[in-house]
């Protein structure tokens, strides 16, 4: 409770006890008009309602204090049950009922020698306990209310960021599986754009078709890296676009890509040995296309013009294997195209995704890429 609260609160209460007090004296005077418990009831009346405020700071001393008061004068009584609510609402329920019953016993002192004689001594404690019983059940009551309203709030608060911080993995999972995706396809697609412009290059004499094939396959490659860029560019902006429609390559599809390496120029050979492609199931069919891909592209980047050897093994109930591997280029050679190294790492996490192993080495003047996927039966 910040100081204006309380203050607000303090003048209310004041307010409040002053005239339950001023009519508790009212009563008094019209049943026994004494010149010295008026005196009384007046003074206990005025402390009463001055040391109200004192129940916002310090509620259990302050009811205490304003019991004793109770014992002497009925006036007292309103800023003593205030007190005995305030405890019970702000403290611990023991707490609560050990002032109530301090509160019970002061006014059973105040009925020994104050007690009107229209009631007798065992009902006003009778009526005395209700009452206590009362605000403490009230104020258990709003304690709990209270507790139960911050449960909620505080969980309100948690589950609103548990689910931003699932909304933001999720995301961000997606944002890496795309940029992953498009780091494949991006590798290939420039790999291939550079063994052409390579031809271009070195090769101007050669019989204007080729020139012109070479030159229409650059511009064509460029079109769709572009279109490819685009897409990793949207994913990294957040961008609401839907990226599921675009076809993804499955095992049947590494004919074509190794067709594709050969019109560029690569001298691939492809050994298939698989059973039956189109049984493979989607994402391991995905995981084996990228390793060949991935494959070949270091290939041309790293050893071009060097003959690749690529096997494919593998049916139902076993597993697939593939087998890539080139001849290394004399030392000092420098590479194609430039390589970020990170290929090879998000390679070996989609086949371990896949349920596979990823091996690759460099030894004996060759580099060998090797990849086992289970083909469940």
């Amino acid at each position: 409770m910040n100081s204006g609260k309380r203050r607000r609160g303090a003048a209310v209460m004041v307010v409040a006890t002053g005239l339950l007090a001023g009519l508790s004296v009212w009563g008094t005077v019209s049943e026994d008009g004494t010149r010295e418990r008026l005196v009384l009831d007046i003074a206990v009346a005025v402390v009463s309602c001055a040391a109200s405020p004192v129940l916002l700071w310090r509620p259990v001393g302050g009811a205490l204090g304003l019991g004793v008061l109770a014992a002497l004068s009925p006036a007292a009584t309103p800023a003593a049950t205030a007190g005995a609510l305030q405890v019970a609402q702000r403290r611990p329920f023991p707490v609560a009922v050990a002032v109530a019953a301090a509160g019970v016993a002061a006014h059973a002192a105040q009925g020994l020698w104050r007690l009107n004689a229209g009631i007798s001594l065992g009902w006003w404690l009778v009526l005395i306990v209700i009452a206590y019983a009362a605000l403490v059940g009230w104020g258990a009551l709003a304690q709990a209310r209270r507790a139960l309203i911050a449960s909620l709030h505080e969980r309100a608060r948690r589950a609103e960021a548990e689910q931003g911080r699932r909304v933001a993995e999720a995301r961000m999972l997606e944002r890496t599986r795309m940029a992953r995706e498009m780091h494949d396809v991006l590798a290939h697609r420039l790999s291939l754009l550079a063994t052409y412009a390579g031809a271009l290059e070195y090769r101007p004499d050669a019989p204007p078709e080729r020139l012109a094939h070479a030159a229409g396959v650059v511009r064509t490659g460029v079109h769709q890296a572009l279109e490819e860029l685009r897409e990793v560019i949207g994913v990294l902006r957040d961008e609401e676009r839907d990226f599921g429609d675009r076809p993804q390559p499955v095992l049947a599809d590494v004919p074509r890509l190794v067709e594709e390496s050969r019109d560029a120029g690569a001298a691939v050979t492809l050994r298939d040995d698989v059973a039956d492609p189109g049984a493979l199931p989607p994402a391991a069919g995905r995981a084996a296309y990228r390793v060949v891909q991935e494959g070949l592209t270091n290939a041309r980047k790293h050893a071009a013009g060097l003959p690749v050897q690529v096997t494919l093994e593998g049916r139902p109930g076993t597993e697939l294997r593939i087998d890539l591997r080139n001849e290394l280029p004399p030392d000092g050679a420098p590479p194609l195209a430039p390589g970020s190294g990170t290929g090879l790492v998000g390679l070996t996490e989609r086949v371990r995704l896949a349920g596979g192993r990823l091996d690759h080495e460099a030894a004996r003047g060759e580099f060998r890429l090797r990849a086992r996927i289970p083909w469940p039966a």
